[in-house]
């Protein structure tokens, strides 16, 4: 494609092919590797990508010492840079747990969405850069047969370590695109349901089930743990973002019922065994 323009010092090796119509130039990452047995990505992971440039994002990403890549990188604007050809497992999503599967970086096209983070002032994200996530991810999930509930954040498969998109991420928006899986969050109202202070071991076990069937890393302990408290902080920030503070309130028992509902009938899962411990 003669207006997609290679940047950096990527060796020959590096050089691909974009797999998207929409990214704007090529910036390869030596961070990579085959998928594990050849596996075709069936989820979609979005970042952000915590840097306050997203060139310098870019820049470490492409640098062998970082040990992380992606495929793509959205800045500000809406520009698409593609690092790691999809067919490639890049090296994004870390520690990770979806439904009991631990490989995330083989099944998974990971998109770093520029935003300096929580820790950088966590501004919202331009409507110009939600466009062109939008754009892309329908990309992606069309070619890639991607279900709707495989959208995932980072947050959602690592949340005792992530934070990423978080909360200011306009989940809402972007499964109005057709993009993503998605309940209107219920109402926040009255005391938190379960908390440290108020263990009731059959309804935090029962939780922390639902939360395992949905495909969160949430072992069934009966008492509200941190790795719990993290689970729920992380469903909020994607499911429920006008209260984020890791106690499992009524809403937030709502709104993950009502996700589990909406599911396709033939893609809920019972909680792997794998996830229990």
């Amino acid at each position: 494609m003669s207006r997609v323009s290679k940047t950096g010092s990527a060796a020959v090796n590096l050089a691909f092919e974009p797999d998207s119509e929409l990214v704007g130039r090529l910036h390869p990452s030596p961070n990579i590797e085959p998928r594990a047995a050849d596996r075709e990505p069936d989820l979609l992971l979005l970042h952000y990508t915590g840097f306050l440039d997203a060139e310098k994002a870019i820049d470490w990403l492409a640098r062998p010492e970082a040990r992380v890549s992606c495929h793509y990188v959205i800045d500000e604007a809406g520009a698409v840079t593609q690092m790691v050809p999809e067919r490639l497992r890049a090296w994004h999503a870390g520690e990770s747990c979806w439904h009991g599967e631990r490989d995330i970086n083989s099944c998974s096209v990971g998109i770093e969405i520029h935003n300096p983070g929580h820790t950088r002032g966590y501004p919202a994200f331009p409507d110009i850069q939600m466009q062109a996530v939008a754009a892309l991810s329908r990309d992606i999930i069309t070619r890639h047969a991607v279900p709707a509930e495989r959208v995932l954040a980072h947050s959602d498969i690592a949340p005792h370590r992530k934070m990423d998109p978080g909360e200011r991420f306009d989940w809402a928006w972007l499964a109005a695109q057709g993009i993503g899986h998605w309940v209107p969050p219920a109402p926040i109202n009255g005391r938190p349901a379960s908390s440290e202070t108020e263990p009731d071991e059959a309804l935090i076990q029962q939780l922390q089930r639902r939360l395992t069937e949905y495909g969160y890393h949430c072992p069934e302990t009966g008492t509200y743990d941190a790795r719990t408290a993290f689970v729920i902080t992380a469903f909020q920030r994607h499911f429920r973002p006008e209260r984020v503070d890791g106690l499992a309130d009524a809403s937030c028992i709502e709104t993950l019922d009502a996700l589990l509902a909406a599911l396709p009938t033939d893609k809920r899962k019972e909680p792997n065994p794998r996830d229990m411990a």
